[in-house]
């Protein structure tokens, strides 16, 4: 199909729930991906943080292709090695617990706040608290737990039991917390809502309030997992480990996969036939997150997402000093968000022009999250198509 085709034919056959950037992608490996036309983009944003190891990296590559041909699906009422696998590296890497698998990282918070509410019943709590700014996902019960009003409206009555407060906040938390409260939900880094990252002190403290009132500490880790901070999970960052985690994008290794990490002595609150995902957890879906897993080991990706996020973010702070639109430059390992006094637009679309693609948060936050294993070549080149993006627009 040519171009104008595929446009018109998006026109009429799907639905219109994306803003869409008009670019028709057909290739990817690593950091690059291959238009209609064979024009290469360097990925600074690869697959909102799905692609953590890159497009097609070999080891996921490899999984996927010995899988293919055994075994795509079985349902989860009979046994398959890969799921156990799969469970094993996760709680190896996080900490002791058991998983339950999804595809999405909504299905994953859905998971959670069923959880939650089961934990509570015997004591007759269910509300549970969350962040502004913060972001869950689109399905009614995420959605509702959401703390942006502008994903919300429209879609009324959404569920009840959630309580908002202001994130970073630990005297609004505790004023919040009531003998109806059974969790306490947050980002370690708030993505969508700006790359917003937790104070230490407040997270040690939640976890401190969390034990005291029996209440459960609910990390979401959908953009923040898989290495994305330079840890294999962001909670490490912290010193503390939630009761609940939250699971998706960079897992599968492209693949669509969602996941609840519970922690051990809680983990039989959930009894069979109390929840369920027909397609979670697949042989397919497992190998590509076991290779996922391979990747990260082997090319030695925390290391380097520590080191390049070091990296990128002392360029961007010549930036800050360089240009009076940069009203912030923050970030956790490759998790990076540049804040401006001005629409982003621009330059998010004068970047992709130029063969870049970032991603606009917020209207005014640019978010840069590169493949874990970016090269200092790469993201030099990434960082001029920026910085002549910033004279372009701010001259």
């Amino acid at each position: 199909m040519k171009k104008n085709e595929i446009f018109k034919n998006y026109d009429e056959y799907i639905l219109s729930t994306y803003t869409r950037t008009p670019g028709i992608f057909v290739k990817g490996k690593g950091m690059d991906l291959i238009d209609i036309n064979g024009k290469k983009f360097l990925d600074f944003f690869p697959g909102w943080g799905v692609n953590n190891v890159g497009h097609c990296h070999p080891k996921v590559m490899a999984g996927v292709r010995d899988q293919i041909s055994k075994l795509i699906h079985i349902p989860n009422n009979f046994y398959h090695p890969n799921q156990v696998k799969l469970a094993k590296e996760i709680i190896r890497c996080s900490f002791p617990g058991k998983v339950f698998f999804a595809n999405s990282g909504t299905e994953a918070c859905e998971a959670a706040i069923k959880f939650s509410r089961i934990y509570g019943r015997p004591s007759g709590r269910y509300e549970i608290i969350t962040m502004k700014n913060s972001f869950h996902g689109r399905t009614l019960g995420s959605l509702a737990a959401t703390g942006q009003t502008k994903y919300q409206e429209g879609f009324g009555p959404l569920p009840e039991g959630f309580n908002c407060v202001p994130f970073n906040d630990m005297a609004a938390l505790k004023a919040a917390v009531s003998d109806k409260t059974v969790a306490i939900m947050l980002e370690p880094v708030q993505g969508e809502g700006g790359v917003n990252i937790a104070d230490k002190n407040y997270i040690t403290q939640i976890r401190e309030l969390c034990d005291q009132k029996d209440v459960l500490m609910i990390f979401d880790e959908v953009q923040t997992g898989m290495g994305r901070t330079g840890a294999m999970f962001a909670f490490e960052h912290y010193h503390v480990k939630p009761d609940l985690m939250l699971l998706a994008k960079a897992l599968g290794g492209g693949l669509p996969i969602g996941a609840l990490v519970v922690k051990k002595p809680i983990a039989s609150t959930f009894q069979p036939g109390m929840h369920a995902s027909t397609f979670g957890g697949s042989p397919l879906v497992c190998k590509a997150a076991l290779g996922a897993f391979k990747a990260i080991a082997a090319d030695k990706m925390l290391k380097n997402t520590k080191t390049m996020g070091i990296y990128i973010l002392n360029k961007l702070e010549k930036f800050k000093g360089k240009f009076n639109c940069i009203k912030d430059v923050r970030g956790l390992g490759l998790m990076i968000g540049i804040e401006l006094n001005i629409e982003g637009k621009a330059i998010y679309e004068d970047c992709f022009e130029n063969g870049l693609i970032i991603n606009c948060t917020q209207g005014n936050i640019l978010r840069l999250m590169p493949a874990l294993n970016v090269t200092r070549k790469q993201a030099n080149k990434a960082l001029l198509i920026l910085e002549k993006a910033f004279e372009k627009i701010t001259k």
